[in-house]
C-alpha cells in the first residue's frame, strides 16, 4: 500500500516539477524565474524524501536536508544580487 501512495506521489511530484520548468523557461520576469527555481528545489526535496520513504532507508532524508540548505543559500543568493548588483561585499 505505501508503494503504491509513494508512486502517486511521485508522479504529482514529478509534474509539479514540470510545471515549475515552465514557469523557470517562460517567466516573464526574474524574480518569477527565481521563484520558480526555489519551488522547483523543494521539488527535488520532496521526491527526495519520498523517495527514502519508499525505499526506507534514512540515507534520503540527509541528501533532503543537504540539498534544503543549498537551495536556501542559493536563493539568498539571486536575491542579494538583484538587490545590490554583488553577492560578496
Amino acid at each position: 500500500m505505501i508503494e503504491a501512495a509513494c508512486m502517486v506521489a511521485v508522479v504529482a511530484i514529478s509534474v509539479a516539477a514540470l510545471l515549475n520548468l515552465y514557469r523557470l523557461a517562460v517567466g516573464p520576469d526574474v524574480l518569477d524565474r527565481i521563484l520558480a527555481l526555489d519551488t522547483l528545489v523543494v521539488n527535488a526535496i520532496a521526491l527526495i524524501v519520498v523517495i527514502g520513504v519508499w525505499y526506507g532507508t534514512a540515507i534520503y532524508f540527509e541528501a533532503a536536508l543537504l540539498f534544503a540548505m543549498v537551495g536556501f543559500l542559493t536563493t539568498v543568493a539571486f536575491c542579494k544580487y538583484l538587490l545590490r548588483g554583488n553577492v560578496i561585499e
